[in-house]
């Protein structure tokens, strides 16, 4: 909606009454609007509303049609117009006054007329034309409200053919000093465009100027002209590329006002636009995708996924990645992304991840591999959407040995749906896949047959002809093997005949032309049946009421094919002298071909010989055989035949106005954008009123590229150049790491959009696992399939991976990989300060839970031994995530914490949380907060009455140092005992969290050897603590680190000073110490180690927390930032 209808909307209530004063909050109690809006509230039906309408309506014409109505009346009537119009009543007789009041009135009027003018009349509308001149007026008017609404107007509706008489003012407007008019002018422009782009082909340099736009809001505008642009020629633009990756490095920066921010997340629109042009133009082009994948990454790591402006990011940044030239490690952190929204339990962001992956399994078939039993459960889902989607998904991946199992699942589909486009969409699909797996591999007739019989059966008339054409015409082109076609057509006429034989009057017109061509065609190839056999089936679609004329022409059509003799002859001639006089054409001339053809067998032969319909037909295309009609007509006076396109030509010239005697020649400035200094080195402009100056610069030289001799350098290579004297900047916004916890996505909507996901029985889960191997066989090259878990309610999660024992090949996830060092690499190049580091950690499919637990799914071991040939050796993968605070519903038996050494049993520790319960044998942790340290502690628990052998724990991370200070038994552990396992944790390089893989592996009583694989996630609020320092040392200090970052927090206010509740909050969530508090202004300090301190300047201003940390270690203030944010948002 433009700017003029959401302003008028806004300041309706003063727009409404003649006794409200402009400005007015509400609606005076004796307007007429408002009595008719309560009128209409208290009627009772239908018909007492329209009586009361068209007595309004009525009222309203007598009033406008008077010369007493002053402009003010005139406003109020057509506000009550627009409120008719839009309950559905034409008030056509005020579509002239709203032009009038458009032309006449003051601006407060003039808005309401453009508003009614803009609601009742289309682009095509005659009237419209009486709008030009004033939009002329208008936008050389020098009041910038009437430039403003000209300008929306133009960009609304506007005839094609007055695009040359306006063009020039608009160009204009791109000069214009106010940012409002110049954005309004691109998206005119825009609009001009679309509707007849070669009239702007010669401005298109000024496109660019746009896009170099001083203003945000006028550069945002520009891409839409760019998408539509680069969308018609990609290759025209590629020298574009590195502008709109700094452009997109800037927003994702927070380089742009907070007005663009929505949810905290900085300009998404724009992100979602500048994303979609990088997707075209780096397709199929490595050097141009290499400038991409710094800031895709960047894109990824910064998005938070907690909000659904955030998910079409994370969307539109997959799309980008599989779209662009493929690198690795950008591919496996948008599979991860991709797989935390297939697994969510929230049906909005299940179905964007089936949306994701349908779009992705194009590049990469296999990665459906990785999500087969969330695919399975989606078609049994409840919501008919993410059914449809995922047949959708099936389509993408069918092959020639799954073909059969992915129909099937389609039809059943059909079934049940009731919406029209879902039915043809799926029918469309269903007898393409028929098609064309039929003529691919070994032709199963009966399969191909019944499965076109179902479509056309369900379809109905909603098919689209060509599926029956395509269907009639193999039939006809059959193979190389003249036996397999008979047998073909033999089983399509035995299954016609059967169905003639029941109960014909419930098939579809459409089904029913096509088994009349059939029977018509390859009736005789059944030796056994009779054609008089055949015809008196084919008389019954004649006698039934359903049938249509089309559908009777083909019925006569198949039994002129036929032509039997004996006692069906007389059936023939009946029906043939039926047809005869009947009123519609084309039946009278089937009816009068039966009745010749059936007469004259040897003339039947000669016109539609056996096994003639795919020889080819000669055909004269120049209709030579009218030559000698034309040439008397000609002779006679006619007019010479003009080509359809030659005539709508010369009809469009002749309806065209002449524009030339009302030619402008107006100066149209050619100067460059204004710039102006900014007081924020983060702001662009935060002004786009309509007021004020700024200084011009003109261009020098009429090159066509864009020059800026002489104009102020204020973005550079390095991104925006900041002024020495400029020291505040502007929020940051938060990041967080693009691959979170599947039971975190969606909290905003979770009440609209949980599913519940009962959990399966054992024989289900296999009865899935036999159904996905029939779906996604032929995805991958090994002889199994890899399996990864599903979303499951339970307290445990888990996947599975399959390794094979000694030296044979492992199956590797792509999804598990670990996080190369090149995730935490800040990007410097483009921004002022340092980034957040929010390197996705290691993910695994059992996606990791906020409280520290971790879902499980159980599946029967001798299932996957049976189903996907799994080696002796089975390896499995969980993943949990610890808290630094207690959860009371982490622990799952709180006898284990009795087990902690008497040294740390004393300290504050995290409740013990279960990572995995497998073959009697239960893994559980726990974190201990040391002073210098952290401490882990691994339970081991046996719950079998036998004996565990071989025990061994291997802990490791990235991140962190790890120390074993004990190990567990090696050799056995007895029956119902626990062991314990400790290990001492240093910080290597900090981050937002710092994930710690683990193996186990153990011998049961009886069986094979077991090994599994977790991970325990740490945030790293668990390893800050208090550095208490003397003011004068914080200040020395301060000056000392080089690495700082800038944010604005969130106060609380509480009814007491809000610094210091807030540095309270900080100081018990983060263990942070509070060095001083002078007025308004606070110091805080804190370490992760005596080596990686970390200093906080605070300072409240504008109602916020004005944050400013400085650390020696790069990364640390951003992350130590992550966890201020965090903190103050939990609350």
């Amino acid at each position: 909606m433009s700017d003029v209808v959401e302003k008028t909307l806004t300041a309706l209530p003063s727009l409404l009454s003649l006794d409200s004063q402009p400005g007015s909050a509400k609606l005076s109690s004796n307007s007429k609007l408002g009595n008719l809006i309560r009128g209409i509230t208290e009627l009772t039906s239908k018909h007492e509303e329209e009586k009361l309408i068209q007595r309004e309506l009525l009222l309203i014409k007598e009033q406008v049609s008077s010369p007493n109505t002053t402009m003010r009346q005139m406003k109020e009537l057509m506000v009550r117009a627009i409120y008719c119009e839009m309950l559905g009543y034409g008030v056509s007789f005020s579509y002239i006054h709203a032009i009038k009041l458009a032309q006449q009135g003051n601006v407060l009027e003039k808005r309401v007329g453009y508003l009614a003018v803009s609601l009742f009349l289309n682009e095509g509308h005659e009237l419209l034309l009486l709008l030009v001149n004033t939009v002329l007026k208008d936008l050389q008017s020098t009041n910038l409200i009437e430039v403003c609404m000209a300008l929306t107007v133009v960009s609304q509706m506007f005839p094609k053919d007055m695009i040359p008489a306006i063009l020039p003012l608009v160009e204009e407007k791109l000069n214009h000093p106010k940012e409002i008019i110049r954005r309004k002018a691109v998206l005119a422009l825009y609009k001009f465009y679309l509707i007849a782009p070669n009239q702007v082909q010669h401005i298109h340099n000024k496109f660019r100027k746009a896009l170099c736009d001083k203003d945000p809001g006028v550069m945002s505008a520009s891409l839409h002209i760019y998408l539509q642009l680069i969308q018609e020629n990609p290759e025209g633009y590629k020298d574009l590329a590195p502008s709109f990756v700094t452009i997109l490095k800037q927003v994702v920066g927070g380089k742009l006002p907070m007005d663009f921010n929505y949810h905290s997340v900085p300009a998404p629109w724009l992100q979602i636009h500048l994303l979609r042009i990088l997707s075209l133009l780096g397709k199929n082009d490595q050097s141009t995708s290499e400038i991409m994948y710094e800031i895709l990454d960047e894109s990824l790591r910064r998005a938070e996924m907690n909000h659904n402006i955030t998910y079409a990011i994370l969307y539109e940044c997959v799309k980008c990645i599989y779209t662009i030239h493929p690198k690795s490690d950008l591919l496996e952190k948008a599979a991860k992304c991709m797989g935390n929204f297939v697994l969510s339990p929230k049906i909005n962001l299940k179905y964007l991840g089936l949306k994701a992956l349908t779009y992705v399994v194009q590049q990469d078939p296999k990665l459906a591999l990785q999500h087969q039993m969330t695919i399975i459960e989606c078609l049994d889902h409840p919501d008919l959407i993410i059914k449809r989607e995922t047949l959708e998904l099936l389509f993408r991946i069918t092959n020639d040995q799954n073909v059969t199992v992915i129909v099937e699942k389609m039809l059943d589909f059909l079934r049940i749906s009731e919406d029209d486009h879902t039915t043809i969409d799926l029918v469309g699909k269903v007898a393409e896949l028929a098609e064309k797996y039929f003529r691919t591999y070994a032709p199963d007739n009966e399969w191909f047959i019944d499965t076109m019989n179902t479509v056309f059966s369900l379809g109905g008339d909603l098919l689209q002809p060509d599926i029956p054409n395509s269907f009639l015409k193999l039939l006809s082109e059959g193979f190389d093997s003249v036996e397999e076609d008979k047998k073909l057509r033999l089983f399509a006429v035995n299954s016609y005949i059967s169905l003639l034989q029941g109960d014909s009057s419930k098939l579809p017109q459409r089904f029913l032309q096509v088994i009349c061509w059939v029977l018509g065609e390859y009736s005789h190839l059944r030796e056994d049946l009779e054609p008089g056999v055949v015809v008196r089936l084919l008389a019954k679609l004649l006698d039934m009421k359903s049938s249509s004329s089309e559908t009777k022409c083909w019925v006569l059509m198949a039994m002129t094919k036929l032509c039997p003799g004996g006692a069906a002859l007389a059936l023939v001639h009946d029906v043939s002298e039926t047809y005869s006089s009947s009123l519609d054409t084309m039946l009278r001339q089937r009816a009068q071909e039966l009745q010749i053809l059936s007469q004259d067998s040897e003339l039947q032969a000669k016109v539609l010989p056996r096994s003639a319909s795919m020889e080819p037909v000669e055909v004269d295309s120049s209709l030579s055989f009218l030559d000698g009609f034309v040439s008397e007509a000609l002779a006679a006076g006619a007019a010479p035949y003009k080509p359809p396109h030659q005539r709508q030509e010369e009809l469009s010239r002749s309806k065209a106005l002449n524009l030339e005697p009302y030619g402008l020649s107006l100066p149209i400035s050619i100067s460059s954008c204004s710039i102006t200094d900014r007081q924020s080195p983060t702001l662009l402009s935060i002004s786009s009123g309509l007021s004020g100056d700024s200084t011009d610069f003109s261009h020098k030289g009429s090159s066509t590229a864009l020059k800026l001799d002489g104009v102020k350098r204020l973005w550079g290579r390095d991104g925006y150049l900041a002024q020495k004297e400029q020291t505040e900047e502007a929020p940051r916004i938060e990041a967080a790491s693009a691959v979170r916890s599947a039971d975190q996505l969606g909290d905003n909507n979770a009440s609209n959009s949980q599913t519940p996901n009962p959990t399966p029985s054992p024989e289900c889960d296999q009865e899935k696992q036999q159904l996905a191997s029939s779906l996604f066989v032929g995805l991958a090259s090994q002889s199994f399939l890899h399996q990864m878990g599903k979303s499951d309610p339970t307290s445990q999660r888990f996947r599975r991976k399959t390794k094979a024992s000694g030296s044979a090949e492992q199956i590797t996830d792509p999804l598990v990989s670990p996080s190369d060092g090149s995730d935490n690499l800040l990007y410097k190049s483009l921004l002022d300060s340092l980034d957040l580091d929010v390197s996705p950690p290691e993910q695994t499919a059992g996606l990791v839970a906020p409280n520290g637990s971790c879902d499980a799914e159980e599946e029967p071991a001798d299932a996957d031994v049976k189903e996907i040939e799994t080696p002796p050796v089975r390896d499995e993968r969980v993943t949990a995530e610890a808290s630094p605070h207690d959860d009371p519903d982490g622990s799952k038996d709180p006898s284990l914490a009795s087990h902690l050494p008497a040294e740390l049993s004393a300290l504050s520790h995290s409740k013990v949380t279960l990572l995995f319960s497998k073959q009697n044998l239960d893994v559980s942790a726990c974190h201990v907060q040391k002073e210098d340290s952290v401490v882990l502690v691994v339970f081991i628990s046996n719950c079998s009455d036998s004996f565990l052998q071989q025990i061994r724990l291997q802990v490791d991370s990235e991140e962190l140092e790890v120390s074993c200070v004990s190990d567990c038994p090696s050799e056995e552990l007895k029956s119902h005992s626990v062991a314990v396992c400790q290990y001492f944790l240093t910080v290597k390089r900090p981050s937002v969290h710092f994930d710690l893989s683990a193996t186990v592996s153990w011998q049961p009583p009886a069986g094979l050897p077991l090994t599994t694989q977790f991970s325990y996630r740490l945030p790293l609020a668990t390893f800050v603590r208090a550095l208490k320092l003397s003011t004068e040392e914080y200040g020395a200090m301060w000056l000392a680190f080089s690495h700082d970052t800038k944010q604005n927090l969130t106060l609380i206010h509480d009814g007491w000073d809000p610094l210091a509740a807030t540095l309270d909050v900080l100081k018990r969530k983060l263990q942070l110490h509070v060095v001083e508090i002078i007025g308004v202004e606070a110091i805080v300090a804190c370490c992760l180690q005596q080596d990686q301190p970390c200093l906080m300047h605070c300072r409240m201003h504008a109602g916020m927390l004005a944050v400013w940390l400085r650390s020696p270690v790069p990364d640390l203030p951003d992350c130590l930032l992550y966890c201020c944010q965090r903190a103050l948002q939990e609350l």
